[in-house]
């Protein structure tokens, strides 16, 4: 098994979603090496089909990428929640929807290369419709859209998000 050691390890940032810690790292037959990582306590995407067959998505801006995306309903997963509490409660918080059955269906690292973030993609189905209660700093737009017409927006790149590409390939052929 091939492992870096950690020789030193400084917080150089803490924010309200990310850290950010430079190590320096002992590296096989080379020596020391520098690694910057982004910590991120993990987040969901929830996939929440309704009892018409439609798949929930939300169009919401964000600054990184100066634009506005199509993605699942999703959320940070605050210290102390385990996954399916964080996707119960942002699915209720985005989209006003609650599900009579929440299964955990992946798990993976957006980009283990600098970051530790980790998203649980979530199946929920038999949705009852509720009142949104978004957070102060959320703007989004809930659509419901046929789940061909999904794939179809994944084939022509207009769902650019991962976890929402990554969600719905994998319910391809659940549903």
């Amino acid at each position: 098994m091939i492992e870096e050691k950690t020789i030193s390890s400084d917080r150089v940032y803490t924010g309200k979603t990310i850290s950010l810690k430079v190590e320096t790292v002992e590296v096989p037959n080379r020596g020391y090496q520098k690694r910057e990582i982004v910590e991120h306590n993990g987040a969901v995407g929830i996939v929440a089909i309704t009892p018409e067959n439609k798949v929930v998505l939300v169009r919401q801006y964000r600054k990184a990428v100066e634009k506005e995306l199509w993605e699942i309903p999703a959320g940070k997963i605050e210290i102390g929640e385990n996954p399916k509490e964080c996707a119960i409660r942002e699915l209720k918080e985005e989209t006003g929807y609650s599900a009579e059955n929440m299964k955990l269906i992946h798990k993976f690292y957006t980009s283990a290369g600098f970051s530790n973030q980790k998203i649980y993609i979530f199946l929920a189905e038999n949705l009852i419709q509720g009142e949104r209660n978004l957070d102060e700093d959320e703007f989004l737009e809930v659509h419901e859209i046929d789940k061909d017409e999904v794939y179809n927006m994944i084939a022509r790149n207009e769902i650019e998000d991962a976890k929402t590409s990554i969600g719905i390939l994998l319910i391809k052929e659940l549903i």
